[in-house]
């Protein structure tokens, strides 16, 4: 537990350092590292509702959660910035954004899901350590997913440059 409270704080700066060289914008940046404490909040009411405890495994199920709701941000956010180059305004890029990336976001979320639906699950041995994982990075996306679809949209007309 003391490596990763070296680990996963470095881990985020880390992602918000590449975010903010592939941007090169700090709000797209700020926006898509909003996604992680959405997810947190999933992971955090999933141990709570399972009665599982904060390990190892649980941690390492964060950072992997971190990972996939920076990427559904990643997603949404790029494709709006794409349509606004092409010369929509914020809020015909932000619906049709929306919209269009609802599919792909939706996907990356039920796969994740589905491949760690049998860790969930799961009674045999060594299932202890499996359980808190899959635990995490389900009800995380959960609530990341949804909120991403939600949240971003919304916070992305008041990081956005007003110019038309």
């Amino acid at each position: 537990m003391k490596r990763l409270a070296i680990i996963v704080p470095l881990a985020l700066a880390l992602i918000f350092l590449m975010l903010y060289l592939t941007f090169r914008s700090f709000k797209n940046t700020i926006l898509i590292v909003i996604n992680i404490p959405l997810a947190l909040i999933g992971g955090i009411f999933g141990l709570l509702i399972s009665g599982e405890y904060l390990s190892v495994p649980a941690s390492v199920g964060f950072i992997a959660l971190f990972g996939i709701a920076v990427q559904n941000g990643i997603v949404l956010v790029s494709y709006i910035n794409q349509l606004r180059q092409e010369g929509l305004s914020i809020d015909e890029s932000v619906i049709q954004g929306g919209i269009l990336r609802l599919r792909p976001v939706l996907m990356t979320a039920f796969t994740t899901i589905l491949g760690l639906l049998p860790l969930l699950l799961s009674h045999g041995i060594g299932s202890e350590v499996q359980r808190p994982l899959a635990v995490v990075v389900i009800s995380g996306l959960f609530s990341s997913t949804i909120l991403t679809l939600f949240v971003i949209p919304v916070l992305y007309g008041w990081f956005s440059d007003k110019k038309e």
